[in-house]
């Protein structure tokens, strides 16, 4: 409940009340009567991080603003406020403007406009232009301090003006960014310095004295540095020696996971509740081995957040960021040695070199016309593909890696051939009459129509079923003397990797 001060009341709000202002007249009494009705306000607000901002004061300057604006107008009646939120997030994946939205399209909404402290808290780029359609259908009425009131959305000057504040608002977030990279640059080559991010495996942070910037130091804030783990770093030692001996990367997962090794995210729960933590696997061998970090030096910028472009085509378009690898000419490295080295770069640069994946001893390349579009039957998984006796062919293995001793019984290895697929497909009539162009004689045009149709394959040892988006359509009907599966020889047990599989992984 808000404190609400006498007028003659003996504390210092009050004291403060009766003080004559600066023309020599009192201060107005507080009305204690309700203000006129007037216009319904739904107010929104936003900030960008949690760590750094404080909600109560960020979330009241803006109320303020916003509460000047519609002096005399009317009053706000609910309020919206997203909280790390950056500005680049589209309106219908910030999750109090998602909020919002559904609200104004809802006929009993309570409110008739709605009013921002300011632009660059509410809009981005373009991100005002998509949302203009919705407001003017729906009669809601957006109210702005750069506007000095409700927006006329068919005044050519005032839409003019919102195009600039969005292209304003767009290279504040850009100039910034290329501010904070500039120094984060210069910072990891020329310093070493632990730009933030989790230890990788094998070391952990400890401090490393006071901030340089005099300001963040009087603040309490303090660098920190790699130093090697005593329970985690000898086990990376290891797995460079072994890869340097010439063992593949699935022989090393299974070798750790038989030992019960804890894998990085079982070792660091704290920094890695996303991941399962149950055992070790080709990617996480793969990562230790490509990650330069190991030699001593400060290695930054490996990783970026790619952006997908909203495109103005008046709708509301949904924003994502997809974490992708940088390739190793855009890394940053530092000049000299930052913390205890694991390995040196010599034989850092040597496990680079080793491929163990098997080659074809005629050098061609494989091609798979059907990759990604047979599913298994048995698990449900994607098959992969399997080149055998001069043809291409899908297996699944039901779950089941070269990462793990085999204990358990499980469900048979499937074997699928290519040309046993494309066969059938192209003599099923009655796909065809559903599908005509699926009757080509051409493995090319199969292939690509069935993506093109977002069609898959589902094969069991008993049936093979061609699914699209609203039929399924079985391919072996009984009688068919057309085998069901392939007869290709399961591979001996042992250390085995196709090719395919290596080089997703391997870092060359």
């Amino acid at each position: 409940m808000q404190y609400a001060p006498e007028l003659d009341g003996p504390d210092l709000l009050g004291w403060w009340i009766r003080q004559p202002n600066h023309r020599g007249h009192h201060r107005a009494r507080r009305p204690t009567t309700p203000p006129p009705p007037g216009i319904r306000f739904a107010f929104y607000g936003r900030m960008s991080t949690v760590d750094f901002q404080d909600r109560a004061s960020s979330c009241r300057w803006q109320r303020n603003y916003a509460e000047d604006l519609i002096a005399g107008h009317g009053r706000i009646v609910v309020e919206f406020f997203d909280e790390g939120v950056s500005r680049r997030v589209t309106w219908p994946d910030r999750p109090q403007a998602a909020r919002l939205l559904a609200a104004v399209v809802d006929p009993g909404r309570g409110f008739d406009a709605i009013v921002a402290g300011e632009y660059e808290r509410a809009f981005h780029g373009q991100q005002l232009e998509q949302l203009t359609p919705v407001l003017v259908e729906h009669g809601v009425q957006l109210w702005l301090p750069e506007t000095y009131g409700p927006v006329d959305f068919d005044n050519p000057r005032q839409l003019a003006l919102l195009d600039l504040l969005g292209v304003h608002s767009q290279r504040e977030v850009s100039r910034a960014r290329h501010r904070t990279t500039a120094a984060m640059r210069a910072q990891a080559e020329l310093q070493g310095r632990h730009l933030g991010g989790r230890p990788p495996y094998g070391y952990r942070l400890v401090d490393a004295g006071p901030h340089p910037n005099r300001a963040h130091a009087a603040w309490g804030r303090r660098l920190h540095r790699l130093e090697p783990d005593p329970a985690t770093a000898p086990y990376v030692r290891w797995i460079f020696e072994q890869r340097l001996a010439g063992r593949s990367v699935a022989s090393i997962a299974r070798a750790l996971n038989d030992t019960g090794v804890p894998c990085p995210s079982d070792a660091d729960r704290a920094r890695n509740p996303h991941r399962s933590g149950q055992r070790w696997m080709l990617t996480t061998v793969a990562a230790i081995l490509g990650n330069p970090r190991y030699t001593g030096r400060q290695v930054w910028n490996r990783q970026r957040t790619d952006h997908d472009i909203v495109e103005p085509d008046g709708t509301i378009t949904r924003h994502q960021e997809v974490q992708r690898w940088n390739a190793a000419p855009h890394w940053v490295i530092s000049n000299q040695i930052a913390h205890p080295p694991l390995v040196t770069e010599e034989q850092f640069v040597a496990a680079q070199t080793i491929h163990t994946a098997p080659t074809p001893a005629d050098g061609a390349p494989r091609h798979y016309l059907l990759a990604g579009l047979v599913c298994c039957g048995v698990c449900g998984r994607i098959m992969d593909s399997h080149w055998v006796h001069s043809r291409p062919g899908y297996r699944c293995r039901h779950g089941h890696t070269s990462t793990h001793t085999k204990t358990s019984p499980r469900p048979k290895i499937l074997y699928i051939r290519e040309d046993h697929l494309l066969d059938r497909i192209r003599h099923d009539r009655g796909l065809h009459r559903h599908y005509p162009t699926l009757r080509s004689p051409d493995p090319d045009k199969i292939a690509a129509y069935l993506r093109t149709n977002n069609m898959i394959i589902v094969c069991d040892h008993h049936a093979w079923t061609v699914e699209a988006e609203t039929a399924a359509y079985t391919l072996n009907p009984p009688g068919s003397g057309l085998a069901t599966t392939a007869k290709i020889p399961a591979q001996r047990d042992g250390d085995h990797t196709t090719h395919e599989e290596l080089s997703r992984f391997v870092w060359k």
